[in-house]
């Protein structure tokens, strides 16, 4: 029988929950975003007039999600304007640069039962950096004054980039809507496009989508500090996983811990679907079925990480089930794991990621020539690892990193600083579904580079060392079974 609970105790829980309740009402949610103060974006708007011209630049914020899930604003419009209010639509003026923010009207009702939210009138400008903020319905006259005589007007045209949206999965979304005969609805973006030139003639409608690209390549110290930190995030979801990983345990239990790890840390979501993939699954880049159970033989992958502040990252690892790696596993990891070093240390400043693949497949040759195969197929994995790195005739060494997991890009002859990449070759032996892959974030600087996830163990010792600590997630010890204790270490090779 349950114990009986005391008037006191009573009066004492909701004088608590009074307090507590009145603590939430008063701690109302930001009407400006925290991310960047108003001159960050001001900046960003700077950069966009300079590549306009005597264009107009015009760019909608993304619309509500429909849902019972948080807005989140897509990456070009926060990009220029750090505005997070739904259907909010920017004017950027490439001839007398300014810029006009327009916003819906005040909703009560909706207020009442989630909090205010920027609206039109002093508070937003002062909040926002941006001096003329008008009434959304305005806008429509605004632009066709702006747009007289025939002006140039740039818009997005890819489909817009929100939570784990990022350009590539965008485009591929819009090329299935327009292959699909039941289908084939008119983007967002292009019936926008089309409203812009009905509403005034003779202008000339193009693509903003390669100049904010371009521009967003680079990032700012604020932007830099802010990858960083997602950087962070991931690399300690990931250690916490490591530490707490066991056979007879599952994908999604390890991928439940990171999203702890992401969400005590401030994250507002998820970069990307986890990939948390053990033993074969690993041979599917992008497995994120989720549901398998960790086998004491297993290496286990795990690629993850936040959206943190509109910034994300992408760090991933590989580690034993068992908490110790096998003689096979060490043979096919350790000479990755050298590959992959002397990958990295040959990365610079204003050099072209050919010349790098060049200088890196060197060290590597001498690095398989000298390393020991118990079987040819593992010497062969090896040499057409090296093989199809020095042929790749992709200019690049993974993918850029920063508002977006795969974040937008241009074409590049040479790493600059403030570039935000990934490296992330895999090993892989077919005929034995095997694939070995680390990720790592490099920021390029104007003396070298920086692996923004260096703190995350990728050796073989390190992993080892990580993974025999304790976790907060490991189950009590009476709760315990035979698969949820790590097997003992593998006899020396």
């Amino acid at each position: 029988m349950r114990p009986r609970i005391g008037y006191g105790a009573v009066v004492r829980l909701v004088t608590v929950f009074v307090a507590l309740s009145a603590v939430r009402v008063s701690a109302q949610p930001p009407l400006f975003t925290s991310t960047f103060p108003p001159e960050e974006f001001a900046l960003h708007r700077t950069a966009l007039f300079a590549q306009i011209g005597d264009g107009i630049a015009v760019v909608q914020g993304a619309p509500e999600t429909g849902s019972y899930l948080p807005f989140r604003q897509n990456n070009h419009f926060f990009y220029l304007t750090g505005v997070e209010v739904p259907r909010a639509i920017a004017l950027l003026d490439g001839r007398t640069k300014r810029t006009v923010l327009f916003l819906p009207p005040r909703n009560e009702r909706m207020e009442r039962s989630e909090g205010p939210v920027l609206v039109p009138g002093a508070d937003a400008a002062r909040l926002t950096g941006i001096a003329d903020v008008r009434p959304r319905e305005s806008f429509g006259d605004a632009f066709t004054a702006a747009a007289a005589g025939g002006r140039v007007v740039y818009t997005p045209l890819r489909g817009e980039s929100v939570a784990a949206v990022t350009p590539d999965s965008a485009i591929r979304y819009a090329t299935a809507v327009a292959a699909d005969p039941w289908d084939s609805r008119p983007s967002r973006e292009a019936a926008f496009s089309a409203k812009l030139t009905a509403a005034a003639a003779g202008i000339e409608v193009r693509d903003l989508d390669p100049i904010l690209d371009a521009l967003r390549v680079i990032k700012t110290p604020r932007e830099i500090a802010m990858v960083r930190e997602a950087t962070r995030i991931a690399g300690l979801g990931l250690m916490e996983a490591m530490r707490a990983a066991r056979a007879g345990m599952r994908e999604h239990e390890l991928e439940a811990i990171a999203d702890w790890v992401f969400k005590a840390h401030g994250s507002q979501g998820i970069a990307y679907f986890a990939l948390v993939a053990a033993g074969r699954n690993a041979v599917y880049p992008h497995y994120h079925g989720g549901s398998a159970e960790l086998k004491p033989e297993d290496l286990v992958l795990f690629d993850y990480a936040p959206d943190y502040r509109y910034y994300s990252s992408d760090v991933t690892r590989m580690f034993p089930a068992s908490g110790r790696f096998s003689p096979v596993q060490r043979e096919l990891y350790g000479v990755y794991f050298k590959m992959y070093t002397a990958l990295m240390e040959s990365i610079r400043p204003n050099a072209t990621p050919h010349d790098l693949l060049l200088d890196a497949t060197t060290k590597m040759d001498r690095i398989v020539g000298s390393w020991s195969f118990s079987s040819p197929k593992h010497r062969q994995a090896a040499e057409r690892f090296v093989t199809q790195l020095r042929t790749s005739k992709r200019n690049a060494l993974g993918h850029f990193v920063g508002m977006e997991v795969h974040d937008v890009s241009k074409p590049i002859e040479t790493l600059e600083p403030g570039m935000v990449f990934t490296i992330e070759p895999a090993l892989t032996v077919p005929e034995d579904d095997v694939y070995i892959r680390l990720e790592d974030v490099i920021l390029i600087t104007a003396a070298g580079y920086e692996n923004l996830s260096a703190f995350v163990p990728s050796d073989i010792e390190a992993i080892e060392k990580l993974m025999a600590q304790p976790s907060r997630f490991d189950p009590p010890a009476e709760q315990r079974t035979d698969t949820s204790v790590r097997s003992a270490p593998p006899s020396a090779p």
